[in-house]
């Protein structure tokens, strides 16, 4: 899984304001802070932190058909995100078939990634300035939690009309319209249940398919950001680093190798040694044989350790 876009929620306009001066870095300023437009963020980020606590403490474990939907949904998610999101649209590694790439798209958007442009805009964004002050999620400059979490709420989003010019807008903007409406269905679609299963059941869907695993997914995609960057800065590939233990937690899907990624970002295989699994290269290998990818980048050999 890669990290989550800057919003998993689009801007309402308004802004909650602890107000500090521009001249403060972003990452000094109150965790209260949030940037303008950005209120929706941060009320997410409550809600399926507090779902989830609170669920834990008062429900009972889940049945084995829950637990494996959620698991599903979960690796499903990440495979649009590292994908769709990352490896097709934001450095056009491949072309997916539309139908699929929707597809992809929902399925990230439904694991909280936001929508598509917002995330492309925001990773090249990354990409142009990495490890530098203007790189909006670095822990170099804000440390580990605001790499981690805060920019989400706190840091100014990149501009699509300058770092995504390629994508059609009237290919993607409805996916942005659909926001709102997918990540409600996210948190709260177990409840559709209960009309079948009794209230006890729906509750405890609720929690495994909503808030947990939204919960869950937030915080192993922006380890990406936060520990995949805490690490010596190289030549061949700045801060990134493969972190070889966080491969369980991304489902063995490929995003653990942020070195291999820094290193050569245009590549669509990201574990590029024998043992590096890359769930995400053996799906693009798959698509391509079933030619619903086409235009597949010959990957590099890797040298990031």
């Amino acid at each position: 899984m890669s990290q989550p876009a800057h919003s998993p929620i689009p801007s309402s306009g308004c802004s909650f304001s602890v107000a500090a001066p521009a001249a403060i870095p972003p990452w000094k300023r109150s965790w209260l802070y949030c940037a303008p437009g950005e209120i929706p963020t941060l009320f997410y980020m409550v809600v399926i932190h507090l779902g989830a606590v609170v669920g834990l403490i008062l429900l009972p474990l889940p049945t084995w058909p829950v637990l494996v939907a959620a698991l599903v949904l979960y690796f499903l998610g990440g495979l649009g995100t590292t994908v769709a999101y990352h490896r097709a649209l934001a450095h056009r590694s491949l072309v997916l078939n539309p139908i699929v790439q929707h597809v992809l798209i929902f399925f990230a958007m439904f694991n909280g990634s936001g929508n598509p442009v917002t995330w492309v805009s925001n990773h090249r964004y990354h990409h142009a300035h990495s490890d530098t002050e203007r790189d909006v999620s670095s822990p170099r400059h804000g440390g580990f939690w605001w790499a981690h979490l805060r920019w989400l709420w706190q840091g100014e989003p990149a501009q699509p009309a300058k770092y995504c010019p390629d994508l059609n807008p009237a290919a993607y903007a409805w996916w942005t319209h659909l926001q709102v409406p997918i990540l409600a269905l996210s948190v709260f679609g177990g409840f559709l249940l209960w009309p079948a299963f009794g209230w006890k059941v729906a509750l405890v869907a609720a929690l495994w398919l909503g808030p947990l695993r939204l919960m869950i997914a937030l915080h192993v995609q922006c380890t990406v950001n936060s520990l995949c960057h805490y690490g010596k800065i190289t030549d061949e590939h700045g801060s990134g680093q493969n972190v070889w233990w966080m491969a369980p937690f991304h489902l063995w899907q490929g995003e653990n190798w942020h070195a291999n990624h820094h290193q050569h970002p245009t590549d669509p295989r990201l574990g590029t040694r024998w043992w590096q699994v890359d769930l995400g290269w053996w799906a693009i290998q798959a698509l391509g044989r079933c030619s619903l990818a086409s235009k597949i980048r010959t990957p590099k050999p890797g040298r990031a350790s």
